[in-house]
């Protein structure tokens, strides 16, 4: 759920005109599929720069960029998922049709509300290193002082958790992180029924913040569940990128 922080060195691809939400960071073949990619809490677009440049160019790969960070860190951040959800699910007319979706740890129950709005859901949906949504988290970080989200962080690891022991970072990220962990931790699931469209399922078999149990009860939100536990903790994605790319090519073709 961590990471990414609103300075982070992720790249950041310039929005195309009157498209605020959405990025691209590689090419992508005439009739490739699609993939809409959802961050973690405090990560950004570019957080997904790795998996457009390994997908590239037989799926074309686009990532939202929430409000609040990189090039859009003068807006607010966004401290109701479902809200927020509602506010992306408006803006996918401009994409011509609906991708596959992808999300990580918060990016998962994003990626799982907007595709709950849509007259038709995604082709596929992929939910990687969160609790499925009826498994709420207990540890609501968003109440918990600025030293212990740092260290909550750390202990999570992930490519950008170094960058966070520099003050000035730590200071940029720590007003979206604590806005990130309250959309999460005060988002509550509204029983509805199941999503028309195939659940893939991605868990790190180590996770501190995700027990294996609550991540595959995922597959029963989908009308097909499939998934695929791999070895590491919260960001196993990283440890694993050609294989994770690998799954996704593999399902979307």
């Amino acid at each position: 759920m961590s990471g990414g922080p609103n300075g982070d060195r992720s790249p950041v691809a310039e929005p195309r005109a009157g498209d605020r939400w959405f990025r691209r960071f590689h090419p992508a073949d005439a009739a490739a599929p699609r993939l809409l990619c959802f961050p973690h809490a405090g990560g950004s677009a570019g957080s997904y720069h790795w998996l457009s440049e390994a997908l590239s160019p037989r799926v074309a790969t686009i990532a939202v960029q929430y409000p609040g960070r990189q090039d859009r860190h003068r807006e607010p951040v966004h401290t109701d998922l479902r809200a927020l959800a509602g506010l992306i699910r408006a803006e996918l007319a401009v994409l011509g049709g609906t991708p596959a979706f992808f999300g990580h740890s918060m990016g998962a129950l994003v990626a799982f509300e907007v595709a709950r709005r849509l007259p038709a859901p995604p082709p596929v949906l992929f939910v990687s290193g969160r609790r499925a949504p009826t498994r709420p988290d207990p540890d609501q970080r968003h109440t918990k002082t600025d030293r212990e989200i740092l260290a909550d962080v750390a202990r999570l690891g992930g490519a950008d958790a170094p960058l966070l022991r520099r003050p000035a970072l730590a200071r940029m990220a720590l007003p979206v992180l604590r806005g990130d962990y309250r959309a999460v931790g005060t988002y509550r699931y509204l029983p509805g029924p199941a999503l028309s469209c195939p659940i893939v399922v991605l868990a790190g078999d180590a996770d501190p913040m995700t027990p294996l149990g609550d991540a595959l009860a995922w597959t029963s939100f989908g009308v097909e569940g499939e998934a695929r536990v791999l070895p590491g903790g919260h960001f196993f994605l990283e440890s694993h990128r050609e294989r994770v790319a690998g799954i996704i090519r593999d399902r979307l073709s």
